[in-house]
This record gives C-alpha cells, structure tokens and sequence, in this order.
C-alpha cells in the first residue's frame, strides 16, 4: 500500500449517520480520482440498533479490527431507548481513548452563503478552531454512586487532570496557533475550580514560554461562552479541557449558523494509531428516514481525515467545493432554509467540485 492509498473503516453508525457517510464516501472517491488517490473502505453496523439486538455496541474484538485502518470515518451515535451514556461509552469513547485520540479538532467558520443568528458574525471574520482535551478532564471513570435509592444517596465523578496530558494539549493547541494567526486563548474556571483549573493554567503559562510568537491570553469559560457570541472573530485557537472544549465547540458551531455543517476530527497526533473523524450534529432522530439531512458535516470530516492523511490540496478541494455549494447555488438542505434532499445537496455539490 502507497501513501496514496488508504483502508478507511466507515462506522455509519445511527440515525441520519447512515444517510451522510454514502456523500462524504462519494466526495472523497471523486477528489481521490482527481489527486490520484485511491481508498478502499470496511463498513462496521456498530450502532444502537446492533446494541439492542446483541447486548453490545461492538463486538469485543472491534477495537482490533480498526487497529490496522489508516482512519475511521463515523457517521453518528445515539438513539431514543439507548441512554446515551451507554451508546458513547461502548463506542466512541473506547475508539477515542484505546487509539490515543487526544486531540479533538473542531474548526468553525462563518460561510458566505449562510446567515449566522449573530449580527457580529460576519462571513470571513469568523474562522476558529476550538482544541479540545479528548480523552481524561472532566470525563474520567473515576467515581461511583453510593446508597442508591436512599436519602443519603451520593454520586463522586472525579476530573482527572495530568501533567502528560495537559502538556501535549497545550503544545498541539499552540503549534498550531503558530501556523494561524499566533493567537491562542485559554479556556479556564481557575477562580471557582480550585485544584485542576490552577493547574491547567500553570501548564498553558509553562508550555507558552517554548512558543514565544504566539500571543495568548486566558477567559473564564462563563466568560468566554459570553464572547464566542459577542464578539466571535476576536478568536483563531482555543483550546479547552474535555468539558469546556465540548460545550464551547457546539456553541461555536451554532454561531457559525447550522451545527448541520459542522466537523470534528479525534486525532492521534503521533499516528500511531488511526484517527477518527465525525460530524458534529449527532444522529438527529427526529429527521432520520427522511433523506434530508445535511451532509455537509460528514464531508467536512472527510476533508479533515485526507489532511491529517496528508493530502491537504485535496481537503482544500473539498473545502472550497462545501465554500461555493453555500455562495454560488440556492441549493439548500432544510436546516439552511431550502428545500434540497440529502442526495440533490451531494449532487450540486460533486458538480461544483
């Protein structure tokens, strides 16, 4: 296998996953013919459906049959009857931790072409990444429950903060604030959360000295939740532990006028492991079945996996093929104000790319 050919395993998943994984697949195979790159593809029905018909959300041997792909592209997980603690923890979250998807990449942008709900944000102002802490924070397994079912009931989640994993975080976030516009902020609570904020901050303070070109500053993530709708464009990297980077990354999407359009990429930076790369939107059930929905998140992923396959004039391609379906056509899905199917907005699209 070249470095221009590629196994991707594709985990549809539920909901309208299934529906935008087939136009992401599609774009890919038709920028791949034009850069002369070929993939190949292992579709996995790892989903709620298979839970509740098996018991499990993968077999037990799944993370081992993804080991040997060079990415996962994901469609969505979640549906009603499945809590989703059980969907995320028996799926997303063991691909995310057991490959060391430490960095979760979330870029955010205004398009010509779509209103944002905020007066501030303007198309070509607005052109964000949100670096988010993937894999320890605020989501750890630390805990338990305790007297349940009795007055005296408690919960204990710990957050788990740690030197390694802080570090490699911040020098991700600031490296690459250093090929953007050397401008970072930080996302902290260090004033009410008294011991793991503190250390966040300390690490961001330490780490920032090895990148002396980069401006930077740190927010309170109250305050900085208020900003991202006040003043959006004053941003170009944020990076975030676990739970803030969550909450602040679907904001920011929502600014950006559609959580409909927006990507995220799971990274192993040191790629030993694959990748994973998912729309942001979830797997809506209230429109799944009905051929409307908005591919462009998953398409975006794609473009994100062949940049971080290293191919970035193709994920340019397909970035600027998503920029002129939304400014040179009336072509829109519902959740953009047209009309479009899923299949007529992939179509106008391959055409413009």
């Amino acid at each position: 296998m070249t470095s221009h050919d590629h196994h991707i395993a594709l985990i549809p998943g539920d909901g309208i996953g299934v529906e935008v994984v087939p136009p992401a697949r599609r774009v890919l195979d038709a920028v791949g013919r034009r850069h002369g790159i070929t993939f190949s593809y292992t579709a996995y029905d790892w989903s709620c459906e298979r839970y509740l018909r098996e018991g499990a959300m993968m077999p037990e041997d799944g993370l081992d049959q993804l080991r040997d792909k060079d990415a996962v592209l994901l469609g969505a997980v979640g549906y009603p009857g499945v809590p989703d603690h059980v969907s995320l923890w028996g799926l997303l979250i063991p691909i995310r931790r057991h490959f060391r998807q430490y960095v979760n990449l979330r870029p955010v942008r205004v398009f010509e072409g779509v209103d944002s709900p905020l007066r501030a944000a303007a198309a070509g102002e607005v052109d964000l990444v949100v670096v988010r802490e993937n894999v320890e924070g605020e989501y750890s397994e630390i805990g338990g429950r305790l007297n349940q079912g009795t007055p005296e009931e408690l919960a204990v989640q710990e957050a788990v903060f740690t030197r390694a994993g802080v570090t490699r975080i911040v020098d991700y976030a600031f490296s690459l604030a250093a090929r953007r516009s050397s401008r970072l902020t930080s996302a902290t609570k260090s004033n009410g959360i008294i011991h793991t904020m503190p250390f966040w901050d300390e690490l961001v303070a330490e780490r920032a000295a090895g990148h002396p070109g980069v401006t930077w500053d740190q927010e309170h993530i109250d305050a900085l939740a208020a900003k991202f709708v006040l003043d959006p464009a004053r941003f170009d990297v944020v990076v975030a532990s676990n739970l803030f980077g969550d909450i602040l990354s679907d904001l920011a999407a929502a600014v950006a006028g559609s959580i409909g359009i927006a990507a995220s990429a799971s990274l192993n930076p040191e790629r030993a492991f694959p990748s994973m790369f998912e729309p942001v939107h979830g797997s809506a059930p209230d429109i799944a079945g009905r051929g409307i929905a908005n591919p462009l998140g998953a398409i975006g992923s794609a473009a994100l996996m062949l940049d971080h396959l290293g191919h970035p004039e193709a994920a340019k391609d397909i970035d600027d093929a998503i920029a002129a379906v939304l400014t040179k056509s009336d072509v829109r899905t519902r959740d953009l104000g047209g009309t479009a199917t899923t299949e007529e907005f992939t179509e106008k699209l391959l055409e413009l790319l």
